[in-house]
């Protein structure tokens, strides 16, 4: 029998890279923590019923558009000053009200509910408004997610189909409504005197 004896030299080690698309993983809540704080270069998710999804990086379209409508969004509550505007950074742990670990594309949150923010954990309360970006293979399971922020009672979701030119407008109890290619959206009922314009989307 051969032993090897021969130290592996650091630069023989490489990173083992699984493709997980198609297959569904279950992890709890403590390793859903520990995984995020291990990787935070990736976007990871957890659902209420414990499965771990990965949210891609925006592409070059998407970016700019989501830049845009961010920036449409700051500058409306820099003036307005009623609440909180979030990136894709920010983490939503919704675990305590039924829901599960979510990373939109874009939220704002409303006073007084900001006060429950901590700066060194996850959102814990579901946001004012929501705006996700479709990937134009995956609109089935981001329609689900928007669902999800509709059950969760998020005032007003909007889910942006760039591809096929549509936004699907989400509020709790109402059939959601599917706009062909709209100039605007108007949010005044959530957020007064805001109305995003999107000709630059199309």
């Amino acid at each position: 029998m051969t032993t090897l004896n021969t130290p592996i030299a650091d630069e023989d080690v490489r990173p083992l890279l699984l493709d997980v698309s198609g297959i569904t993983l279950t992890v709890t809540s403590e390793q859903y923590y520990k995984l995020n704080t291990n990787n935070q270069d990736l976007r990871l998710e957890l659902t209420a019923t414990g499965q771990l999804l990965f949210k891609p990086l925006f592409v070059c379209g998407i970016a700019l558009i989501s830049s845009d409508l961010m920036m449409q969004v700051h500058q409306w509550n820099k003036q307005a000053k009623l609440g909180t505007v979030l990136g894709s950074s920010m983490g939503y742990d919704l675990l305590a009200i039924g829901g599960g670990i979510m990373n939109p594309d874009l939220t704002w949150i409303a006073k007084p509910r900001t006060e429950a923010m901590s700066g060194d954990e996850f959102c814990p309360v579901a946001p004012d408004f929501v705006l996700e970006y479709s990937p134009p293979d995956r609109l089935a399971a981001w329609q689900q997610r928007m669902v999800e922020y509709q059950r969760l009672k998020t005032p007003l979701g909007l889910l942006i189909n760039i591809w096929d030119k549509q936004v699907e407008i989400y509020r709790p109890g109402q059939e959601v409504e599917v706009v062909e290619a709209p100039s605007s959206i108007d949010c005044g009922d959530v957020m007064p005197g805001l109305i995003l314009d999107l000709n630059e989307v199309w």
